[in-house]
């Protein structure tokens, strides 16, 4: 919640009560900041894509490019110079240990099959994770200019533009997004799963980062992910709570740790948990 920040002038001298008033932001360095790095990394993540994209193939099969480590490297040299105490975690190698309880969460290119083949359905996550709690973060596309962003207590915002969740209360009524389809039959509702998903109004499968801010801004009302790490998620979490979503992994838990996520409106939340946590 902004806090208003009261001085008080010298009232005898001025013959009366005089204030000045200055509103503040829960994390608006942190915000003003990872803000200015993001569209930094953009500017370079399309810079690059204009070139050599020098492709690999990490351990987990999932691709790596040139403009994934150069990003990461940029976005972790920025907060690193403003934030010196906090510690590092990023998908392509980042890491160090937090002097002070807080942790920045770096996804450089999220979507990288995406960069490669050209969509627009990639972005920059930017993630702070304070005492075990993500309490900041930003989503920003480069190829559309879009910028996502949130503080706890502060609500979230599209381009400058507060967001909110859908009022949608029925499945027949909501647009599910699924993503990770390929790996649904890892899971014990595998042989339900498209039975469920065809009780929803429609469904759509448009990109992990994308979909989760479809139901964030009320465009759409749930977004399941059936295989994601931290980086993956540690922005979207806040933003999509800040916009009055519901959010946990298959187990239920309040945490981008479980290696799944759900983010739902309020009134589907307990229907969508009981399906995706089921045990048999």
């Amino acid at each position: 919640m902004c806090s208003l920040v009261i001085a008080d002038a010298d009232r005898r001298r001025a013959g009366g009560l005089a204030r000045a008033i200055k509103i503040t932001m829960a994390y608006e360095k942190e915000l003003k900041i990872g803000a200015d790095i993001a569209r930094e990394a953009g500017i370079l993540a399309l810079k690059i894509r204009e070139g050599t994209l020098g492709i690999e193939i990490k351990a987990d099969e999932s691709p790596v490019t040139v403009a994934d480590k150069a990003c990461e490297k940029l976005i972790v040299q920025g907060l690193s110079a403003a934030f010196p105490e906090d510690g590092l975690l990023g998908e392509e190698g980042a890491v160090r240990e937090s002097k002070n309880g807080r942790r920045w969460i770096i996804d450089p290119i999220d979507g990288t099959r995406d960069f490669i083949r050209g969509t627009r359905a990639w972005t920059m996550l930017i993630g702070l994770e304070e005492n075990g709690k993500i309490v900041a973060g930003h989503e920003y596309f480069p190829a559309t200019g879009e910028m996502f962003s949130a503080a706890k207590g502060e609500g979230a915002w599209w381009d400058g533009k507060r967001i909110q969740a859908s009022k949608i209360t029925k499945k027949s009524q909501a647009l599910l997004c699924c993503n990770g389809i390929g790996f649904m039959h890892r899971y014990p509702f595998k042989s339900d799963f498209l039975d469920w998903i065809s009780e929803f109004w429609t469904v759509r499968s448009t990109g992990g980062c994308l979909d989760a801010m479809l139901v964030a801004s009320g465009r759409a009302d749930v977004w399941i992910e059936a295989q994601a790490a931290p980086w993956d998620l540690a922005p979207l979490k806040i933003i999509a709570e800040e916009a009055g979503c519901v959010t946990f992994d298959f187990t239920g838990k309040d945490t981008i740790y479980g290696g799944n996520f759900v983010i739902t409106v309020p009134a589907l939340a307990d229907e969508v948990l009981q399906f995706v946590s089921r045990q048999k």
